[in-house]
């Protein structure tokens, strides 16, 4: 059996991931700051699936959570094949209307600890000639929306860059860019979403089946549902300082900053 760690693994698509995988019969590491919730899920997933569901306890926006899940990356008497690093959240406010403190916090958990993750999960997948890792992004990397979007921005310049340079070693890398899905992101932040058109929303269940497929096809970028590949079609060919203006207004009404 192989072996999945997941990050931010207790809801929305961290979820989704450790619930689709378990049930493909993979055994789990499930990385999030809440012990209690870890343990629940953990036991959840074991009793209804038979597999082995690892809690890692671990704060992603300090160096101690991050050193934590690199030291179980690099543990080669039991190996990670596939690496998520699906932890993250949003600030809500625009720029300079949110302290500085809080957006150096995401940019720790979006980018530094991207980076470091995926450095100690490829180092050891690179050794045995196999493995994957899913960095989830946001179809928000794809438009000028402040200090959100940039950090997702750089998660798929980096994942694909990644990809690019370990073509060939059997090691699989992909950034995943979703829309809106019903998930605690947007309570957490405290955004509202009463405003957020309904066919717009995805189910987390079905962009995670999307995601392991493309994977499986050896993509490097995934946005996992016909209605968004058509608006990434269109954000493609509009004029940035348009572009800009369209997404600055409806990023203030419903989505991160």
């Amino acid at each position: 059996m192989t072996t999945a760690l997941i990050t931010g693994s207790t809801a929305g698509i961290g979820a989704a991931f450790a619930r689709r995988l378990a049930a493909d019969g993979h055994n789990l590491v499930l990385v999030a700051r809440d012990t209690k919730r870890l343990r629940e899920q953990a036991t959840e997933l074991h009793d209804g699936h038979g597999i082995e569901a690892e809690v890692l306890s671990a704060d992603l926006s300090t160096d101690e959570g991050i050193a934590a899940v690199e030291e179980r990356l690099r543990d080669r008497r039991s190996p990670v094949d596939l690496l998520v690093n699906n932890a993250g959240f949003g600030n809500k406010g625009r720029y300079l209307d949110v302290p500085m403190a809080d957006e150096l916090t995401m940019l720790k958990v979006h980018i530094e600890a991207v980076l470091r993750l995926t450095s100690a999960a490829t180092e050891s997948m690179r050794e045995r000639g196999r493995g994957g890792v899913i960095n989830v992004a946001s179809v928000a990397a794809f438009v000028p929306r402040g200090t959100y979007g940039a950090s997702k921005a750089w998660v798929v310049q980096f994942t694909q860059g990644a990809a690019k340079d370990l073509a060939g070693s059997g090691v699989r890398l992909m950034a995943l860019c979703p829309g809106f899905v019903r998930t605690e992101f947007h309570e957490r932040a405290g955004m509202g979403t009463d405003n957020i058109p309904k066919w717009m929303w995805l189910d987390a269940d079905k962009l995670v089946a999307a995601a392991l497929a493309d994977l499986s096809r050896g993509k490097t970028l995934s946005i996992p549902d016909p209605r968004y590949k058509a608006l990434m079609g269109v954000v493609k060919v509009t004029p940035r300082p348009l572009l800009g203006g369209l997404t600055s207004r409806t990023g203030r009404k419903y989505g991160p900053q």
